[in-house]
């Protein structure tokens, strides 16, 4: 059931954050600074690049190694191909998961490692696979990871990720708020300097600001009315979330959501891209999650009934290519099927400074849901 009390509840909410959750989502905009602090004090702004790698892999487990893979991915467009190395392996453990350069993979291309581990023994082996093929390896992970010894003996470049002093004794979830914004800023410092997108000094110290603005409307001590991250909890209680993007930003958002909504809250979303978002999920508008299908009577009494769960759109906007918007067929297609839309539209800003603050509220968002479920 869903305490939708405990969101008015600053100290009940604290009680409930075992993990820290919370804690990690407001001090998204600190880590980017430290981050980036760490990025340069590892030589990435003296770094002079000879010109742009022929591809990009990025590997690494969880959540936020994929979300490092998509972001970049987006942002870099067509300057350069990135392929993120999926992993294989008999379980999700550490010592069991698997990853292997393509076989084109060569001297020409940039290997990228993100974890908030460091001890998979499979990194370590796919950092000296990469050493013999020419591949020059760059990893993000905690100091003192088995991974950065690896990285040493193979002349590429380690940085150490930014961790909270709370997070000494255990590693950071791969989902955490925080742990996405450790990864992935030294990169993205890192790809500014090859040029395959813009994320110079300045562009990352607004990145971190808009975090800390979003910070102070989400927060916990901010009431749910005023609260968008809480307001967007509240609407996704009861409801299974269809999750529509669009923009440049939108789309590597959407599916952070839906990932953080699985891990974070237990919650299934389904995310896709506008306009395609629509006939992939039309069914789901008319089938058994849409509001209007009940075919009892509607004046029984309800009070013992289980809540049923019905779909609800959540729009994530930016700014669309070419400023032709799909949004306006998207409310119409929703709202014709009695189905609620929750829109959330960044404020203007990079694309960085807009994805940024998306993720900050949807992950805000997911860490209020988790937690009111389970109160």
């Amino acid at each position: 059931m869903f305490d939708e009390s405990l969101l008015d509840d600053p100290d009940a909410l604290a009680r409930a954050d075992r993990r820290g959750l919370l804690r990690g989502a407001a001090e998204a905009g600190a880590r980017v600074r430290t981050a980036a602090r760490h990025a340069a004090e590892a030589g990435i702004a003296d770094l002079k690049p000879d010109g742009r790698p022929r591809a990009v892999l990025i590997a690494g487990p969880g959540t936020a190694a994929a979300g490092v893979a998509d972001f970049v991915g987006r942002l870099a467009g067509a300057a350069c191909p990135v392929v993120r190395l999926r992993s294989t392996g008999v379980a999700p453990a550490s010592g069991a998961l698997r990853w292997e350069l393509p076989g084109w993979a060569g001297s020409v291309d940039l290997l990228l490692i993100a974890t908030p581990d460091g001890s998979e023994p499979s990194l370590s082996l796919l950092v000296e696979q990469a050493y013999r093929r020419g591949v020059t390896p760059v990893a993000v992970c905690p100091s003192g990871a088995p991974l950065t010894e690896s990285i040493t003996a193979a002349h590429g470049l380690f940085v150490p990720m930014a961790t909270a002093p709370y997070e000494a004794d255990e590693p950071a979830a791969a989902s955490a708020p925080g742990a996405l914004w450790a990864l992935l800023t030294p990169l993205l410092a890192l790809l500014d300097r090859t040029g395959l997108l813009a994320a110079e000094p300045d562009t990352l110290e607004k990145v971190a600001d808009r975090l800390d603005q979003v910070a102070e409307r989400c927060g916990p001590a901010i009431a749910t009315y005023s609260n968008p991250a809480k307001t967007l909890a509240a609407e996704l209680a009861e409801a299974l979330p269809l999750i529509w993007t669009e923009g440049a930003a939108a789309g590597p958002a959407g599916r952070r959501f839906a990932a953080a909504l699985a891990e974070l809250a237990g919650r299934a979303a389904l995310a896709a891209d506008l306009p395609e978002a629509m006939p992939a999920h039309g069914a789901l508008l008319t089938g058994d999650l849409a509001a209007g299908a009940d075919p009892d009577d509607f004046f029984r009494d309800r009070v013992e009934e289980v809540q049923m769960m019905r779909a609800r759109v959540v729009l994530l906007r930016d700014r669309p290519a070419g400023g032709l918007t799909a949004a306006p067929a998207a409310r119409e297609l929703a709202l014709s099927h009695d189905i609620a839309i929750s829109e959330l539209e960044p404020e203007e800003g990079s694309d960085l400074e807009t994805l940024a603050e998306l993720i900050a509220v949807t992950d805000f968002a997911a860490v209020y849901l988790g937690l009111a479920s389970r109160a």
